[in-house]
């Protein structure tokens, strides 16, 4: 089974404006709203795909229970803890000229319930998988993602770390299965602007020499870099299309290669699924169908 934790989500409000004018009243030609946070999108599209797997998280007040709400509508389970105070976020993303996001803060996590999400954390079994993706609430510790691990240390579990900053370097040293930054992330890590997959590769293998088994970097438009726990690397150019909307597509990289490593069993396949996952989400207005992104993957050379 795949985990995926998401433990800010929202619930993402997306309003289309032909020119957005700050200090004027900006009217939108079409809105929806959909569940949102990096682990839930992870968890949308592997649902696409075909593929099972549970989203663990916070979730308070109306908000939350709509969260809650959307997802089961999906078909996704969620084992996500109810808070008694507080609310969950709502993020407003508004597509114009730019995509510009106003992003809540949500709601503050006790204690006593993150010792209930720990607690949850004992249901995984060995060779299960567990996506840690974005940013976490101001109320948790940075070393949030660590502690999770340690959490799990020796219970053969395949770790996936999808977030910056410190978030991604305090796990290195415990070796996650995956960690995906895209490019410019990685060169924030190490202080340099990273401009083509030779030098891609290049600081892939840095974050490796720290701890990460396999280092999938996203470029958008330049495609995609993994360097493999066998010391492989492996380069995909994207596939060419209208860019519609690209929040997300990082997510559905996950997602595709999760679908590819677990259908293929080789890090190539994985690669090329994941490619046609993030492609295919950034040139539709939402997450892509699975129809979306196998017809991407024949495309994916």
């Amino acid at each position: 089974m795949i985990y995926t934790v998401t433990l800010n989500p929202s619930l993402d409000y997306i309003a289309s404006v032909d020119s957005l004018t700050p200090g004027s009243v900006n009217r939108s030609y079409g809105e929806f709203t959909l569940p949102g946070g990096k682990g839930m999108d992870v968890s949308v599209v592997l649902n696409n795909l075909g593929m099972d797997s549970t989203v663990l998280g916070f979730v308070a007040g109306f908000v939350g229970e709509e969260i809650r709400k959307r997802i089961a509508l999906l078909g996704i389970r969620q084992q996500c803890i109810r808070l008694s105070e507080g609310c969950s976020r709502i993020n407003v993303k508004l597509r114009s000229e730019n995509e510009t996001e106003i992003n809540g803060s949500g709601p503050v996590i006790p204690k006593e319930a993150c010792e209930q999400f720990f607690q949850q954390l004992d249901m995984l079994q060995a060779g299960d998988m567990l996506v840690l993706a974005g940013s976490i609430p101001s109320s948790l510790p940075v070393t949030m993602y660590r502690d999770i691990m340690e959490h799990l240390q020796g219970k053969n579990i395949k770790v996936v770390v999808d977030a910056i900053g410190d978030l991604l370097l305090n796990v290195l040293s415990l070796h996650p299965f995956l960690v995906k930054p895209n490019h410019h992330e990685l060169g924030d890590l190490f202080g340099v602007t990273l401009k083509d997959k030779k030098e891609v590769a290049t600081y892939a293998k840095k974050l490796q020499e720290q701890g990460a088994q396999n280092v999938l970097v996203s470029m958008g438009a330049k495609g995609a870099v993994l360097v493999s726990e066998d010391g492989q690397v492996y380069e995909k150019d994207a596939p060419e299309g209208k860019v519609v909307y690209t929040v997300g597509s990082g997510d559905a990289m996950v997602a595709g290669f999760l679908y590819g490593y677990q259908t293929y069993g080789d890090y190539e396949s994985a690669l090329k699924m994941g490619l046609a996952a993030g492609s295919a989400s950034a040139f539709s207005e939402h997450l892509a169908t699975g129809e979306e992104i196998k017809k991407m993957y024949e495309k994916c050379v």
